[in-house]
């Protein structure tokens, strides 16, 4: 764990929890993509950079996840690094408290205000093409979170951010977590016509072929969805949408599965009743879902 490992001519990666992307801008800069889940992952960070004589000039966030910001402040406070994020990501990665008052929908209990829902505040500007180091191409991913992105390097290594899981999460986890069911789709069916040298994905291995795990991921969305149109058959309610899923995977309630694996449903019901496979209605104050007449 925290071992660089070199992917391109340039392209690196520092293996992680979650993999920091790392580019050689010349034989004394680099640039980060990502920064790890904490304080002490950004020490482990700067150690590596102090060992390899870099210098650290940048930070390009992929997206706001308190496991990719969560070593910002401890570098750019160290370092004096510029840090970038993009679209609304920016102003999670600026104001970190977004993160869980997001996920739980309203003021979040001290047991969601903790290191991996809510990263320390770091001085973020917004990420644009025209910030990226020359060469770099901006690729947009969204689903996942808001406005998460993943790069190209001018060596055609290509960093995927948290767009896709390897089969042993999806495995184990069951449900990841989704913000808008429809865009990541179509993310994922972009990212399976990609081609590239190398693929690095954050919680996966890397690959010189994207598309099959792309679609293993596509294809549990479907299966997913499938399961909350058969819990709908007849009209009821999120919370007992939410445990039978629980069940149905084997999964185990506590206040962060909750609000994690809460909002993604939210985001299936969602789509699933825009898509007009789902109807909702109002009844005795309750909304409830109920799978759409064919």
């Amino acid at each position: 764990m925290y071992e660089v490992m070199q992917v391109g001519q340039n392209s690196y990666f520092i293996q992680s929890p979650a993999k920091i992307g790392l580019y050689r801008l010349n034989d004394t800069d680099v640039c980060l993509i990502d920064s790890g889940n904490d304080k002490d992952a950004g020490r482990k960070v700067r150690q590596l950079l102090a060992a390899n004589g870099w210098r650290l000039a940048a930070i390009y966030n992929t997206h706001s996840n308190a496991d990719h910001i969560g070593g910002n402040k401890y570098l750019q406070t160290q370092t004096g690094c510029k840090i970038y994020a993009p679209g609304m990501e920016c102003d999670f990665t600026r104001h970190p408290v977004l993160e869980p008052a997001f996920l739980y929908g309203g003021y979040p209990c001290k047991e969601l205000r903790h290191k991996f829902l809510m990263a320390q505040e770091s001085d973020a500007l917004p990420l644009t093409q025209a910030t990226l180091p020359e060469g770099f191409e901006l690729l947009e991913l969204p689903g996942h979170f808001f406005s998460m992105v993943g790069f190209r390097t001018p060596d055609d290594v290509v960093y995927l951010a948290d767009c896709l899981s390897s089969r042993e999460t999806l495995d184990k986890y069951q449900i990841g977590f989704i913000y808008d069911v429809a865009a990541y789709l179509d993310t994922l069916e972009r990212v399976k016509t990609l081609r590239a040298k190398a693929f690095v994905p954050a919680h996966a291995a890397v690959t010189e072929q994207i598309a099959p795990l792309a679609q293993y991921n596509i294809d549990k969305v479907w299966e997913i969805a499938g399961k909350i149109l058969r819990l709908c058959e007849q009209p009821v309610g999120f919370e007992t949408i939410l445990q039978n899923l629980f069940k149905a995977y084997g999964l185990t309630m506590n206040f962060e599965q909750y609000v994690l694996v809460g909002s993604t449903v939210r985001s299936y019901l969602s789509w699933l009743k825009d898509t007009g496979k789902l109807t909702a209605q109002f009844a005795d104050n309750r909304l409830l879902w109920q799978r759409a007449e064919a």
